[in-house]
């Protein structure tokens, strides 16, 4: 689709310029009022000649009314013209004084219009039209930042979360290609529905998660233990061929919440467990409650490289992987994640009105704590928090 052209428009007339002499018209109109009023008056003068009150000055020149009249005119004409140039001259900076405010709110469209939606106009002063309206303008790029990150975190993030069923489906095509005849066609079938209905299910759920009012029109009460219970088994077979042993210290762990977007978050902690250890490491889930703060919490620990509190918390950027900035096709065990599990993790957490915390495990490796509002009591986040 083409971009709409701008309307074309005639040859730029200032505002300041019409402002100024807007002005400067009110000024002449007011001075000629004023005047006139001035010479209807004198039009009540006595039309005979006038002689001084004072027998002395009988010789001075007494002027009649014609003579005042016409004299009034003339500086009348000579006063309007003072006044219009001042009008000009004053309502000029006067108006770029008011507009000065316009000047900024246009600035700030203009950077919006080349793409940064970071700017901000943050105008100060009087409450008045000027700072409502960049109060307002500012408020609907906060709306447009959000929007458009939003758009850009679920690509990020389908685009991640995909690439697992569909690599599956990939693998079960090319062996049922190279091997058409020794293949048990309804159980292949089979895989590729349950496959398929995967990647559906998760598209839906991210499409949930790009807007928060659809997470909680999803929410239904799970157990947060039989989640991690599945997550565990279904990364057994890698956790397996890596020679990572699971810990599960499972207590019940109940929690509202969107069950898809709940399941995926919390494979992506048992994938990344398993992913992110050493040879012959270990990891850790536990589940539980913790009345007095009215939370449930998930904590996952894994034995892996040593990382500093700094580095920890870092992790939950989009696109860093513990190893570094992401890396593709670099051989076996690289390329595996985009750098998306831990940001997706969080962003599930933050829409559920959860927290997560990242830190450092004695020895190396990290420890993720998931802390949910429990469905038994108001949510009090930890002190410090």
């Amino acid at each position: 689709m083409s971009a709409v052209p701008p309307r074309a428009a005639g040859p730029l007339v200032s505002a300041r310029f019409r402002l100024a002499l807007s002005y400067a018209g009110f000024l002449v109109a007011a001075g000629a009022v004023l005047l006139l009023g001035v010479y209807v008056v004198l039009r009540y003068v006595p039309n005979y000649p006038l002689t001084a009150a004072n027998p002395s000055e009988a010789d001075l020149p007494i002027a009649s009314r014609s003579e005042i009249l016409t004299t009034l005119v003339r500086l009348s004409g000579a006063l309007l013209a003072a006044l219009a140039l001042i009008g000009i001259t004053g309502g000029w900076f006067l108006a770029g004084w008011v507009l000065r405010p316009l000047r900024r709110i246009n600035e700030a469209a203009r950077i919006a219009a080349g793409g940064r939606l970071d700017h901000r106009i943050r105008m100060s002063g009087l409450n008045d039209e000027f700072r409502q309206l960049a109060d307002t303008f500012d408020h609907m790029l906060d709306r447009l930042d959000d929007a458009f990150a939003t758009q850009e975190r679920f690509a990020a993030n389908a685009s991640h979360e995909l690439r697992t069923p569909l690599a599956v489906t990939g693998t079960l095509l090319d062996v049922a290609r190279r091997n058409p005849h020794g293949q048990d066609y309804p159980a292949l079938v089979e895989r590729l529905s349950i496959t398929n209905a995967r990647a559906v299910g998760l598209t839906e759920a991210l499409l949930r998660l790009a807007d928060a009012d659809a997470v909680t029109a999803e929410a239904a009460p799970l157990d947060l233990a039989g989640t991690v219970r599945t997550a565990v088994g279904e990364a057994a077979p890698e956790a397996e061929r890596r020679g990572v042993a699971w810990d599960l210290r499972l207590e019940a762990a109940p929690v509202l919440g969107d069950g898809a977007l709940l399941a995926q978050a919390v494979a992506n902690l048992v994938q990344n467990a398993v992913r992110h250890n050493t040879g012959r490491g270990s990891a850790l889930a536990a589940t539980g409650r913790d009345p007095r703060r009215g939370v449930t919490t998930l904590r996952v620990e894994n034995t892996g490289p040593e990382y500093t509190p700094e580095a920890a918390a870092r992790l939950r950027e989009p696109f860093l992987r513990g190893e570094g900035r992401t890396r593709r096709g670099d051989g076996p065990g690289h390329g595996e994640g985009y750098g998306l599990g831990l940001a997706l993790v969080a962003r599930v957490v933050d829409v559920h009105g959860g927290t997560l915390d990242l830190s450092p495990r004695d020895g190396g490796g990290l420890v993720v704590t998931v802390a949910l509002p429990s469905p038994a009591g108001p949510y009090v986040p930890a002190p410090g928090r």
